[in-house]
């Protein structure tokens, strides 16, 4: 176990209980998305991606992908595929998930 938790805990679909990350993954809870507070993970499974778009965020211009639950289809946040900004690169890769489209289970 880490000092966070369980890292094994897993984050799932709200809608459905699909699982789509794990508690090891997760990066960051300092994310806003259309929803409110998201999260940054390393990895996200059992999605689906959207079609590759330029989107304009708080930090600047990305190329993204919105991600779905591959169960249900319920929109749950994005990929980003490209930061345009150098000190953005980092998101590169990673998962933006928002806050009330899972639920954590132990």
């Amino acid at each position: 176990m880490d000092i966070n938790g369980d890292p094994y805990a897993t984050y799932r679909c709200r809608n459905c209980q699909n699982p789509v990350a794990f508690r090891s993954e997760l990066l960051s809870k300092k994310y806003l998305a259309k929803t409110g507070q998201a999260f940054l993970f390393s990895h996200a499974r059992n999605i689906v991606y959207g079609p590759k778009q330029e989107r304009n965020l708080i930090t600047g211009l990305y190329t993204i992908a919105d991600i779905f639950c591959s169960k249900c289809g319920e929109e749950l946040g994005w990929k980003y595929l490209h930061a345009s900004e150098t000190r953005e690169k980092f998101k590169e890769g990673k998962f933006i998930i928002e806050k009330a489209k899972i639920l954590k289970e132990y």
